[in-house]
């Protein structure tokens, strides 16, 4: 592991080159890379788990969604077209 003279150094490096302005978006860019990388890994993990174990796996996309959601609101229409 780097100790915290490494760590420093490489900083202001990064300080150096990138500047102060754009070192906070390279962050939070980073940040969010490996959050994306990690979710990902763990679907992967979960999919091969449950592929193993032989359980089928629930795929629910956002087009899904609303697509029910879509059903659910004719649904409603409808009753309330019949009400009146």
């Amino acid at each position: 592991m780097m100790n915290p003279v490494t760590i420093g150094v490489l900083f202001g490096i990064a300080l150096l080159v990138f500047g102060p302005k754009k070192l906070p978006e390279l962050g939070r860019s980073l940040g969010q890379g490996i959050g994306n990388f990690k979710r990902a890994l763990t679907d992967a993990q979960d999919e091969v788990t449950s592929a193993v174990k032989g359980e089928p796996k629930a795929i629910e996309s956002k087009e899904a969604h609303e697509a029910q959601a879509e059903a659910l609101a004719s649904e409603a229409d409808a009753k309330d077209a019949k009400k009146e």
